[in-house]
């Protein structure tokens, strides 16, 4: 069976074709993800990502083919639908909100014991969001007629079927119970509990595409749209029904989100970025994160290698970058940036090599907060990074298994399609040989260690 995914990332949107029996892509679209300046707020730009995504299926149904559409998009995002369409933008969750609409929204929002959902800067916690937009615009507010989130808004304009789905609200949002399985009281304070769409998981059939989208793709006849998924819980699914517990796996992209799996829900720490999300199965799962693959661009610009002598220069010097590159986030949220044993600059190479010891570090303290135990998966972009995967199973005296080629995500959200009570075969690691670290890789370990805590 192939089935079209669509994958919304806050850095990229992707359209593509996945060969569900075989789990590997076939074929790929993507643009750029673009934040909007021209409205009330900076929001997403959801009308030019629609427009590219009918292009794309249009493009991939005629060349591939498709008997289905799954959905899957990146967390702290929601619609506040109307009459005709928004009611307000799709607010870009970096954005940040005055002293006092904050300082109100704290005043509301449920405990960390309740929802396992810390209090994050921005946006980042939806209920914040739909905090904000109420206080600065309700007239606009008031004409929201239903709520959904993010995955399945655009399962919304594919069927016009409105709904919301359990990853989604159980990540990070202060709009839910985790253990419980049911919403918070939040949505009754902030007057959206009867706006909100019904709750559904993401592997449940949404709908169908309607007739006016499917003569514009030319399907020739009725395709359905699963419900959607958060992007990081579809990279865990796969493994979910592969592996037994205890595991982690930390799926990597412009946040790096850990998954443990069979680990330690009561001793969470809010203050440090650790919380519960909620797995495709309606399961709470120990999870951390922090903003990887961004600090990462931002420390390299995409450039350097690790090569032997620049992994040398920089054990032998004991250069360290320490967090938090992207302050307000992470293990560390607090701690200033600093980059240690250095007075003439780093070339690329050393960079990148730093870089990498950086996030393993990163990595092996959101292992730590959430008492994971077992093999550790590393999907994504950082699983190609072998100086990351050989630093992170040194450190931790673990398995490290890196998971390259297709992106989780998408191989997840296919994975809505099918019976999520049948395993799937599991997938294989990379057959690469990472640089081999000398002797003093653990002297340089500890050291690093001391300056993170």
């Amino acid at each position: 069976m192939k089935v079209a995914v669509l994958d919304v990332g806050k850095t990229n949107v992707k359209a593509v074709v996945v060969d569900r029996q075989v789990g590997r892509e076939i074929a790929a679209r993507t643009r750029q993800n673009r934040v909007l300046t021209d409205g009330p707020y900076p929001h997403f730009d959801v009308d030019g990502i629609f427009t590219f995504f009918i292009g794309a299926l249009t493009e991939l149904h005629s060349e591939f083919g498709f008997d289905a559409i799954s959905i899957t998009a990146h967390g702290a995002s929601g619609a506040l639908l109307g009459e005709d369409g928004l009611a307000l933008p799709v607010l870009d969750y970096e954005f940040r909100y005055p002293v006092e609409t904050d300082k109100a929204y704290d005043a509301i929002r449920p405990p960390f014991e309740k929802t396992f959902s810390p209090r994050l800067s921005g946006g980042l916690n939806l209920g914040a969001q739909f905090h904000f937009q109420k206080a600065a615009f309700p007239s606009a507010f008031a004409r929201a007629r239903t709520i959904v989130t993010y995955p399945q808004y655009w399962g919304w304009r594919l069927t016009g079927i409105a709904a919301t789905d359990v990853t989604s609200l159980g990540c990070h949002t202060d709009l839910w119970l985790p253990r419980k399985g049911c919403f918070s009281d939040l949505p009754e304070r902030l007057g959206i509990a009867h706006k909100l769409a019904p709750v559904k998981k993401p592997s449940d059939l949404l709908g169908y595409v309607t007739d006016e989208i499917a003569v514009r793709i030319g399907l020739t006849g009725p395709v359905p749209v699963y419900c959607g998924i958060h992007d990081s819980n579809a990279s865990l699914l796969p493994h979910l029904l592969q592996r037994d517990a205890p595991f982690a796996v930390v799926s990597t992209g412009t946040w790096v989100v850990l998954f443990a799996v069979g680990g330690d829900l009561d001793h969470l720490d809010p203050a440090r970025d650790t919380l519960a999300n909620v797995d495709a199965l309606g399961r709470a799962i120990p999870s951390a994160r922090f903003m990887g693959g961004r600090e990462f661009e931002i420390l390299t610009r995409g450039k350097g290698a690790a090569t032997p002598e620049a992994i040398k220069r920089v054990l032998d010097r004991g250069i360290l970058l320490t967090p938090s590159v992207v302050p307000e986030c992470g293990p560390y949220p607090h701690a200033k940036h600093r980059v240690v044993n250095v007075s003439d600059g780093l070339d690329a190479d050393e960079m990148y090599v730093a870089a990498s010891f950086y996030a393993a570090m990163m990595t092996e303290a959101c292992l730590d907060l959430t008492g994971a135990a077992g093999p550790i998966v590393v999907e994504g972009p950082f699983a190609c990074n072998l100086l990351y995967i050989e630093a992170l199973s040194q450190a931790t005296g673990r398995i490290v298994i890196p998971v390259t080629g297709s992106t989780g995500t998408s191989i997840g959200a296919a994975l809505l399609t099918a019976d999520l009570s049948i395993p799937t075969v599991a997938q294989a690691g990379t057959s690469a040989t990472a640089p081999h670290l000398p002797e003093n890789f653990a002297q340089y370990w500890r050291s690093a260690r001391e300056l993170f805590v």
